[in-house]
Formats: C-alpha cells, sequence, structure tokens
C-alpha cells in the first residue's frame, strides 16, 4: 500500500501544514533535524530515518554527530539545548514506557533553552514525526522509495 496521506490526498496538505509550521517557531534547524532522527530511530521508520540523515548531512552535520544520535548521552558532540531537545523527543515518544512519560525534569531542561513558541515547535516536530513515522511502518514504506 502507499502511505496513506497519498491515498487519501486530502490527508497531505494538513500534515504538511503542522511540518511547515513547526519549522517556523523559532529553533534551530539542525535541532529539529536531529529531534526528526531520533524519534524516527526510535520508531525504526527507514524512510524517515533516511530523510533526517540527507537532511542533517545537507546541513552541514558532521558523520560523529550523524552516526551517534542514537547514543546522544554519552557522546560529546551535542550542546545542552541539542540534548535537552532529544531528550523532550525520546520521552514524548515513548509514552507507554514509563508512568510520567515527560518529566517535569526532562521539560524543565528543554524550556531552560527554548522559549513557549520554540517548546511549541519542538513538540509539534515531535509529533508530526511519530504520525509520519506510524503511517510509513505501518504500511511498510521503504527508504528511497517514492511515494
Amino acid at each position: 500500500m502507499q502511505n496513506p496521506a497519498v491515498v487519501i490526498s486530502d490527508a497531505m496538505q494538513p500534515i504538511m501544514g503542522v511540518f511547515k509550521a513547526a519549522h517556523q517557531g523559532g529553533v534551530d534547524e539542525t535541532v529539529l533535524e536531529l529531534v526528526h532522527l531520533r524519534v524516527s530511530q526510535i520508531n525504526g521508520c527507514s524512510p524517515c530515518v533516511d530523510a533526517g540523515i540527507k537532511s542533517l548531512t545537507k546541513l552541514g552535520v558532521s558523520s560523529e554527530r550523524l552516526g551517534l544520535v542514537a547514543a546522544w548521552r554519552e557522546t560529546p558532540y551535542y550542546s545542552d539545548a541539542e540534548r535537552a531537545a532529544l531528550a523532550l523527543a525520546e520521552a514524548s515518544t515513548r509514552l507507554a514506557d514509563r508512568p510520567d512519560p515527560v518529566s517535569d525534569e526532562v521539560w524543565d531542561e528543554a524550556a531552560r533553552h527554548f522559549d513557549e513558541k520554540q517548546l511549541a515547535a519542538l513538540v509539534l516536530m515531535i509529533a508530526v514525526t511519530n504520525m509520519f513515522n506510524r503511517l510509513n511502518a505501518t504500511t511498510r514504506q521503504a527508504a528511497g522509495a517514492a511515494w
């Protein structure tokens, strides 16, 4: 099956609208793309991992930073703001893994680095990435396949 947002064509424009809105929230493009990549890694969405790597490469992100996104806690390659965004992305993606999925500690650390509009952009990016991941993984979309 094709991606459901292609099959039901009226779905794609609103989804892309949320994606575009997330990019207008004042968060550095690299941070948004790191979040997109990490969420996609967690969800095992090959087209989104592929797209995330390509986007980050175009932004000039080093191979060390690209290759170690999944291990960001154990590496020196990420800023405190990037770490806060990645922690928020992981917590927001793994909602069922713990009773308090997005702890005050995770939220407060993100809020230390991002204002309200930027936090809204991050949450929207995490949400729309999770949606794309679920559409793609459910219908077994492959990296590099055209819709």
